[in-house]
Formats: C-alpha cells, structure tokens, sequence
C-alpha cells in the first residue's frame, strides 16, 4: 500500500485513505470500475491478501475467447477501494470520475507472480478469465469461456457500405419510404469499442475523425456499435452525421429491417457536438425543396422494411438530385 499513499494526497482527493488495516473479507471479493480519466478504461481489481490487486485495462474486458486485450498492472488498492465512485480531481493522479461498473465474487484457479486466472460472478460479467504478463507492467487479459450470451456476434472489424441507386423522381409508395438529405459529405463506417473510435472511408482505407469525436464516443462506455454515417461541414465544423446503425454491442442489424435499426441508433446515448443524427422525413417533396434550398445535392429514400447489404448496391436506398 506503500506505493498507493505515495500517489495521493489525503486532503485533495475523495479517495479512501484507511490509517489502520482493515479486517480482512472472505479474498474473494472482484470490482470493475470505469475510470473516465485522460483515456478511458476500466480497472479490474481483485481482492488478495487484505488489498485489491489492480490492472487498467484500456478496452475493458474481452466478451469472446480468443481475444488478448491489454491489462497494466497498477499498485494494490485498500479494500474500502471496492465501493468507491467519485471525482478525482483534475491535476490528480488518477483525475476522473470513477463509477462501479461491476461487482461481485470470484474463484482462484491459478494464482502466479506472472499469471492469473480466476472465474468472476459479477451482475454484467461471468466466466473464466486469464492475465498473464508480458512486459513489465503490461500484462494482456483473456476470456476462456465462450461468450455469455451464445448467440452474440462478434464485432466486425471491416464493413463494406451499402450504396444507393440513382433514381430522377422520389419512388411511387412514398409512405414505404422515409427521406434524408443527401449531404454531399464523405461516407465514413464508425466502429466504436471501449470509447474510442476509428472512421473507415467506402474504400476502406482509415479516415482522421473530428477533434470532438473522440470525446463523444466515451459516451458509449463499454458498448461496442458499428455506425453508417457521413463525415460532412456544417457551420464551419467538421461532424459525423450518422444515418444507419449495423452492430450494436453483439448484435448484427444488418439483416433487421430499416426502421428497426432506426430505432436503435436514435437511442444512442451519444448524439449532440461532433456527432449528429441524421434527420429524417416522410414528405419527399418538401424535404427536396429544402435539400435545393440549401444547397445540398438532393435526398436519400430509404425503404423502412429494408435490411442492409453490405457492398451492395441497393434499390432499397434511392439517391434523388435537389
């Protein structure tokens, strides 16, 4: 504990500071708190020997066996540790907001200077679970189990974007349809996992995001999501105006029908600064006279029933001229 006191100053962080040694509980006792500090993690702590044994873990814990994620190995936390939510403040060791994210008992199976292996019974995480050092601090955590809920798909680390076809008038069943603009932006693929966020071009090829995209994928936490979107200039600021939702934290949407897959991306906790929603309307005429007012190239008719065909060019999305 000699190393935690030496980081924290008792009368400018909330953190608990125990003077005596606590009494010791039954060894068994895991936490997983999401620290939204400089980058955000979440940090794995074990209960052993009367302290926490601590790891960062950058990307949270691993849902499916077979991925390695990385896991710092960071001094031993006091017990009182295992209930702690807070504000640390800025300019702090650790300066963030620290939130339960999980809680719960655990089993040892192994127990090494360089290996450990436990199964944890958390409320959001069961299952079998490895870290084993590499290098120094940096330790690397992997799932053993298969996933908890069998049916979960893995995120996809590559999507093709569906294209639309070129069509001269708004389709005839107009009430099938709803309406976008077409923002004339560049199409951008948005795969979050862990808070952070990479942009792939229709190409492929990876795309710099915004400055405050970044930041606004925090907001997801932990909840991994592949987006469709456009990468577009509104009032002097580069955003992405997201229209299309494919994997939500292991589901894929891409066979549900549009609307579905609307009503899941409109519920995002993510919308709003760098990130916008793309609107949508379910009159055409006026939509393409606004899309002509402001100059935009034209509108977007989406059928509602529609899935998503990744690479393919679809009828199902019809690009109209302003």
């Amino acid at each position: 504990m000699r190393e935690y006191r030496r980081r924290r100053d008792p009368t400018r962080t909330p953190e608990p500071m125990p003077t005596a040694t606590p009494a010791g509980g039954h060894g068994d006792t895991f936490v997983i708190q999401q620290h939204d500090a400089t980058s955000l993690h979440w940090d794995l702590r074990l209960e052993r020997d009367g302290v926490l044994v601590s790891w960062a873990v950058p990307r949270g814990l691993p849902a499916e066996p077979g991925v390695n994620r990385l896991a710092v190995h960071t001094e031993d936390h006091p017990l009182e540790y295992s209930t702690f939510e807070g504000t640390i403040p800025a300019g702090e060791y650790g300066g963030g907001t620290m939130t339960i994210w999980d809680t719960g008992t655990y089993q040892t199976e192994e127990w090494r200077a360089d290996k450990v292996t436990v199964a944890l019974a958390g409320s959001r995480v069961q299952g079998r679970y490895t870290l084993f050092a590499t290098d120094g601090k940096n330790w690397l955590i992997r799932r053993l189990d298969p996933p908890q809920d069998p049916d979960r798909a893995p995120m996809p680390r590559e999507i093709e974007p569906m294209q639309p076809v070129r069509q001269a008038h708004p389709p005839r069943e107009a009430d099938r349809y709803a309406y976008e603009f077409d923002w004339g932006g560049k199409r951008a693929v948005a795969f979050v996992s862990g808070g952070r966020i990479r942009l792939h071009g229709a190409d492929g090829t990876e795309i710099e995001s915004p400055a405050g995209l970044p930041r606004a994928a925090r907001r997801l936490g932990a909840r991994p999501v592949v987006l469709d979107g456009e990468l577009v200039t509104l009032a002097a600021d580069r955003v992405f105006v997201g229209f299309d939702l494919l994997y939500d934290d292991g589901i894929d949407l891409t066979g549900w029908p549009q609307q579905q897959r609307w009503d899941r991306l409109d519920a995002l906790p993510w919308w709003g600064g760098s990130c916008q929603l793309a609107p949508r309307f379910d009159d055409p005429a006026a939509v393409r006279a606004t899309a002509r007012e402001r100059g935009l190239p034209g509108i977007v008719a989406k059928r509602r029933d529609a899935p998503y065909r990744p690479g393919a060019t679809s009828a199902a999305w019809k690009r109209i001229p302003a």
